[in-house]
């Protein structure tokens, strides 16, 4: 190996959920060590429009705890682990005070913060910062506090992770940003890696969310769950050239301050589709879009905020830049919008304490599977369950260290692994294609063929290859997940199963067995993994 350094924990990600757990394992006296593929500032919670969603001390109007566990419960579709989302949404006005703490500034008034209502909320008690620019006042936030004090590996690229003799985590193999393998020795690591968009041609997720915390946790022996729950945005600004990447979303705070769906013959979408209307739940509001396009032969329909008038460029100004960009102006004109991949509600099996099954491996925000989100997100949670759960994760590395749980031993470097990777664009036109919105069984099995027939194993010895194999490895695992779940659920729609079967009310948990096969668990196995 060309390097080697050292660590009590490393964190890979540089979102909400790694820098928060990096700045709590600081102030607990531990040394910790942060990687990132781009910056210490990168990462999905930049791009976060959508606000923290919070009850704190001082909410009026029948506003509680309860009431927030309740919509999360409806929106999860019955795979919401209680217990989980008890505890995150109760401990989330702390965490907002040490946000608010750390320099975090949100609209509103000293404590009489601007609150909106966004799909599935009953209640208008999602925070913002700059109108529509929370994810990058909480990264700046976190970012200016980390800095100076945690020290970071930008553009290095987490390759696999090394197990000692012991079979426990001890650390990781490493690209510089040239390409360089190195060693971090570290006896607890945390991934915060984020989502897996960018297994689609168009989403929000930027260039970095390529899944790679699932596909280095699957490869350590972790198990994965509910990986097929996929939350499209049903409202990104529509590219009439058909280009992929990432693509701007309007949040969905537009709709909760009355803007409206309609198509292009001026009626409304959601009207009669679901009791909230406009405010529905993402997966029925995306997947009523979906139909209605497939219905009609139209690749758009339109957000209608006219009805903001010029308050629009005040309230939403991220929003009204990337409209004027496109040529549109929204307070004189609908917004032509699409769906688009934008939130994974599965991901690596943890507590909320973001332990796993794996001695010494830790997960935290988007790649945790906690049991918070079930079969669809409720609007909002994501940036809260980042804070609570990086927190308590920091706070568990912290524990098992110093109760001798976890134990420093000698990281077993092998050479740079060789896995089978997948061209890019071919991977994300097939999971566009088969395993969006609408899956069927058929779809699905031609997808894993098209992906299997498709790859080619490689060393790993650029970061390109590394997000190209942790892509084919998460894809592979989602459609096994996609196919096993024969109904529909939350995110998960199969027109070839169109009801909800609850026969089904239980998660479809993967993890890789010896040959490097991917499995199902049985139920205790479940158990254990949970």
């Amino acid at each position: 190996m060309s390097w080697e350094t050292a660590a009590d924990v490393l964190v890979v990600g540089s979102g909400v959920a790694g820098l928060t757990a990096a700045l709590r394992a600081h102030e607990r006296g531990l040394r910790v060590l942060l990687v990132s593929k781009g910056t210490a500032t990168d990462g999905n919670t930049s791009w976060a429009q959508g606000g923290v969603a919070v009850v704190t001390p001082e909410v009026a109007g029948g506003d509680s705890v309860s009431r927030h566990v309740r919509d999360t419960l409806d929106a999860g579709a019955g795979l919401c682990s209680k217990e989980a989302v008890r505890t995150v949404l109760g401990d989330g006005a702390d965490a907002v005070a040490r946000l608010r703490e750390a320099g975090a500034r949100f609209d509103g008034d000293g404590d009489a913060l601007l609150r909106t209502r966004e799909g599935g909320h009953s209640a208008f008690r999602v925070i913002h910062a700059g109108g529509d620019a929370t994810g990058a006042e909480v990264q700046r936030a976190l970012g200016a506090a980390a800095e100076g004090s945690i020290a970071v590996l930008e553009r290095h690229c987490v390759v696999e992770l090394l197990h000692g003799e012991s079979g426990a985590v001890a650390g990781a193999l490493v690209l510089d940003p040239e390409g360089r393998p190195g060693v971090v020795h570290a006896p607890a690591v945390l991934l915060a890696t984020g989502g897996l968009g960018q297994l689609y041609s168009a989403t929000t997720n930027p260039d970095v969310a390529t899944g790679d915390g699932v596909a280095l946790a699957l490869r350590a022996g972790a198990s994965v769950a509910d990986l097929e729950f996929v939350q499209f945005h049903p409202t990104v600004l529509y590219a009439p050239e058909g280009r992929s990447g990432r693509r701007p979303l309007v949040t969905e705070a537009v709709r909760g301050e009355g803007a409206v769906l309609v198509d292009a013959d001026g009626r409304r979408v959601m009207e009669g589709e679901h009791p909230l209307a406009d405010l529905a739940p993402r997966d029925v509001v995306s997947a009523t879009i979906t139909e209605r396009l497939a219905a009609s032969g139209q690749e758009c329909v339109y957000l209608d905020a006219t009805g903001l008038g010029g308050n629009f460029a005040h309230r939403f100004p991220t929003v009204y830049a990337a409209c004027r960009e496109a040529g549109v102006d929204p307070v004189s004109e609908p917004i032509p919008v699409t769906s688009a991949a934008h939130y994974s509600c599965g991901g690596v099996v943890s507590s909320v304490d973001g332990r796993t099954a794996v001695s010494g491996l830790y997960v935290a925000g988007e790649v945790a599977r906690t049991g918070l989100h079930g079969a669809n997100r409720l609007a909002s949670n994501s940036l809260l369950e980042g804070l609570v759960v990086g927190s308590r994760a920091a706070d568990a590395v912290t524990r098992d260290l110093r109760c001798g749980v976890v134990v420093r031993t000698a990281a077993v470097a092998d050479p740079v692994p060789a896995t089978a990777v997948v061209d890019r664009d071919l991977l994300q036109r097939t999971m566009s294609r088969y395993a969006g919105i609408g899956r069927t069984a058929e779809g699905l099995a031609a997808a894993s063929a098209e992906l299997d027939g498709a790859g080619v194993v490689r060393p790993l010895r650029t970061h390109r290859a590394v997000e190209d194999s942790a892509l084919a490895l998460t894809a592979q695992a989602l459609l096994a997940a996609a196919a096993a779940r024969t109904e529909s659920r939350g995110c998960h729609r199969r027109p070839d199963f169109p009801e909800t079967d609850r026969s089904w009310q239980d998660s479809v948990v993967l993890r890789l067995d010896v040959s490097g096969w991917l499995i199902r668990t049985g139920p205790e196995e479940r158990e254990k993994a949970a």
